[in-house]
């Protein structure tokens, strides 16, 4: 499986790996037939349950295309609404635990979402084989939209275990020391922890100071290097996150 590096806003790269055509496309099958689910439900609801097919005698063409077109409106903003409010997922992407992301490092906003909304038509064009090509040549898997927009979908079904996560054995009777990690968020937490991991495994004095003077500087925290060292710290700011947030095991 390929993988993409993307750099976070903290300039630190972390690799995922791409989501492959078969998972885009069974994504894209799955949330299809939600909205078939949905135009088969709100029909039957509007010519049956309420009997309101009378509305449309009368009407010219052009009228009876703004009905349809009103019932139907839901399932052609399907994609851009529940990626915004589901960030970067629809109910097929997260069945297939797929995701969205900015290639850049930055949280995909609305209008990424647009973007890559717009181009849906062509690359659903021709049974969407404007977007299997693209997908199929492009380096990342990216369709036309997700080239538009920089973004690219990555899979979520990482092969993990504690030591890859911000989780942190604790013991019951642990005491934190700074209450101020509150102010990290869990990605903030993932990736100091997924660095001093890295650092710890080769012995890399220099990243963990880096490290450690970086979590100061945001904490505002002036540590007594007699009473505790660098790599002490790091471990007491990952162990006090995980006590203050709920995430200890």
């Amino acid at each position: 499986m390929s993988q993409i590096a993307i750099n976070t806003s903290q300039n630190v790269n972390i690799n995922f790996n791409i989501a492959g055509v078969g998972e885009r496309v069974l994504a894209f099958a799955i949330d299809l037939l939600i909205k078939v689910a949905y135009i088969i439900f709100i029909f039957y609801l509007f010519f049956n349950i309420l009997d309101l097919g009378y509305l449309l005698d009368g009407l010219d063409q052009w009228s009876i295309i703004a009905v349809y077109s009103i019932l139907l409106f839901p399932t052609a903003i399907y994609p851009v609404v529940l990626e915004s409010l589901m960030e970067g997922q629809t109910p097929g992407k997260k069945a297939m635990k797929i995701r969205v992301v900015k290639i850049d490092g930055y949280q995909a906003g609305f209008g990424d979402y647009m973007i890559r909304w717009i181009f849906r038509i062509i690359d659903t064009s021709f049974l969407g084989v404007v977007g299997l090509i693209s997908m199929v040549v492009s380096k990342n898997n990216q369709r036309l939209g997700d080239i538009a927009s920089g973004t690219a979908v990555i899979s979520l079904k990482n092969n993990i275990n504690i030591s890859h996560t911000i989780l942190e054995h604790i013991k019951e009777d642990y005491i934190p020391t700074f209450p101020q990690v509150i102010a990290l968020s869990d990605n903030d937490m993932r990736i100091i922890k997924d660095n001093y991991t890295k650092a710890l495994r080769v012995d890399d004095r220099q990243i963990i100071n880096k490290l450690s003077d970086k979590i100061k500087s945001i904490l505002k925290l002036e540590i007594d290097p007699t009473k505790m060292t660098e790599r002490q710290f790091i471990g007491v700011v990952i162990k006090d996150y995980n006590y203050y947030t709920g995430k200890e095991i």
